[in-house]
């Protein structure tokens, strides 16, 4: 799948599978590329990743048929164009709590006159040799995925949703439970109307609406898919190495004890 083929689907509002990546290593990134995923994220917020990191990643993803996206560590311009730079297919931004966040995102991802970004020639141009062509289909290919992630975002949602250059949001649901106060508890009543009024909001704006599911359970995320999301983080990359592991094990264990 293309950029431009990728950003159709989201204005769509089609299905697409993505996953997480917090461990620093283009083989990770091209594995796990070539596992069936749509988009990877790649999580400079709370991961050691370096920018070089990412940018050897992005190429790996790239390469395996996949689009590379990147999970920014805040909603800072300098960074935000530098993973552009890099030839991030997009970025998600984190902490997105108002209409005016969110067109400091979109601004630092375009170019003028739609945004603000500073013009470079690093490996998204070509390196100086593609400037043109990466500046004519910039905004048919760039991706802008806001993180809803604080009871304030919830409140602000459909302004959030309202400002042009928004491809769609993506709900944290650790941070949100944590910001009314109970941290993990998703079941609570709180987080369930907070939940509710999102997708309300988004099928309200016509727009697409995104949900990481944390654990690598498939169950829960075809059930995020019967409730409306249709941008799914599944897991990351450690959990399911070490899910994977943990299964593996402790079968094994259960044999051996039943048989030795």
């Amino acid at each position: 799948m293309d950029n431009a083929e990728f950003k159709r689907k989201l204005a769509r509002r089609e299905l697409t599978l993505g996953s997480w990546i917090t461990l620093g290593h283009p083989a990770v990134a091209e594995l796990m590329a070539k596992m069936g995923f749509d988009w990877l994220a790649i999580d400079m917020e709370h991961s050691v990743i370096s920018l070089e990191q990412a940018q050897n990643m992005i190429c790996a993803i790239r390469g395996a048929g996949c689009i590379p996206l990147v999970r920014v560590p805040s909603n800072d311009p300098v960074i935000i164009k530098r993973v552009m730079d890099a030839g991030s297919t997009g970025v998600i931004v984190p902490m997105v709590n108002s209409a005016e966040d969110a067109r400091k995102c979109v601004e630092a991802a375009y170019y003028p006159p739609f945004g603000k970004r500073g013009v470079g020639l690093a490996r998204a141009q070509g390196y100086g040799f593609s400037f043109e062509e990466y500046r004519d289909n910039l905004q048919k290919e760039a991706v802008v995925i806001v993180q809803i992630e604080h009871i304030d975002a919830v409140k602000n949602i459909g302004a959030i949703l309202s400002v042009k250059g928004v491809d769609g949001f993506l709900i944290g649901p650790y941070d949100i439970s944590g910001s009314i106060g109970k941290p993990g508890e998703f079941d609570s009543g709180e987080m369930k109307s907070a939940l509710s009024k999102t997708l309300a909001a988004a099928k309200s704006a016509n727009a697409l609406s995104g949900y990481h599911c944390v654990q690598p359970d498939a169950e829960k995320c075809i059930g995020l898919i019967k409730s409306g999301y249709r941008f799914i983080g599944y897991s990351l990359d450690t959990l399911l190495l070490g899910s994977a592991c943990r299964i593996g094990i402790e079968s094994i264990h259960e044999f051996t004890r039943k048989k030795l």
